[in-house]
């Protein structure tokens, strides 16, 4: 399957000339996915390292963030959901663009770096896609955040976990909803595998390509807390 995916990858690339995949350009080095032009579009800011709210200088912990601390330790983002990031993510995540992977994997990958240095993120022991449900992921062909940890995976060289968060109940989608409508949505969504017995993880990083609300990732981190994981990082191609 893997040999598979690489061959298919190969021949996208090929077929797409390898250009860049918002402009179409002509890249230099085909494995960035995206020109330099195009990726200085997509606008970085300085953000709180907790809750990722946007900020004058990058900072561990916003002053709502000490008062009113998030369920999760440390938050990477790239971006807001605004074009062309925001172009790149609906293609991927609804026009079946899984080929996108690699070039926004690449992308979060980048933020995490600056996120080292920036706010002295520790990398966790492992990533934990969030779970689709069976027939959404039928449905779509794929997890797009699935796909995501799988290449960060690979580039930082930690274990990717897909079989420790699962999710239980086929929920409507989100969008649209608001804050209070969602956490309705999510409850008894998500459950731990109940054929894991035991959870040796103190850290993890949970991938996702879009916080909103928050509403996900705290039932997720409610879930995790109750295994006795305390060290819980979520990392999303943006932040809303």
């Amino acid at each position: 399957m893997q040999r598979f995916k690489a061959s298919l990858r190969t021949s996208i690339e090929a077929w797409l000339d390898a250009g860049c995949v918002c402009c179409q350009k002509r890249l230099m080095i085909a494995a960035h996915g995206i020109c330099s032009d195009c990726n200085r579009e997509i606008k970085r800011f300085a953000y709180c390292g907790s809750c990722g709210a946007e900020l004058a200088f990058d900072t561990l912990h916003c002053g709502k963030c000490l008062t009113d601390p998030p369920p999760w330790q440390r938050l990477v983002t790239i971006s807001h959901f605004q074009p062309p990031l925001s172009d790149l993510i609906h293609a991927f995540k609804f026009q079946r663009q899984f080929q996108l992977d690699r070039t926004l994997a690449r992308l979060l990958l980048l933020a995490v770096k600056q996120a080292q240095r920036a706010h002295g993120l520790p990398l966790p022991e492992v990533l934990l896609p969030v779970p689709l449900h069976p027939l959404r992921q039928w449905q779509r062909g794929y997890n797009q955040a699935g796909l995501l940890a799988q290449q960060l995976s690979h580039w930082l060289n930690i274990p990717n976990d897909n079989r420790l968060l699962q999710r239980l109940r086929h929920t409507p989608p989100q969008r649209g909803l608001d804050s209070k409508q969602r956490r309705n949505n999510l409850k008894k969504a998500f459950v731990i595998n109940p054929k894991i017995s035991e959870i040796d993880y103190r850290s993890v990083a949970i991938i996702d390509d879009v916080i909103t609300t928050g509403a996900t990732m705290a039932e997720l981190c409610r879930l995790l807390q109750k295994c006795g994981i305390q060290q819980i990082q979520v990392w999303s191609l943006c932040r809303t």
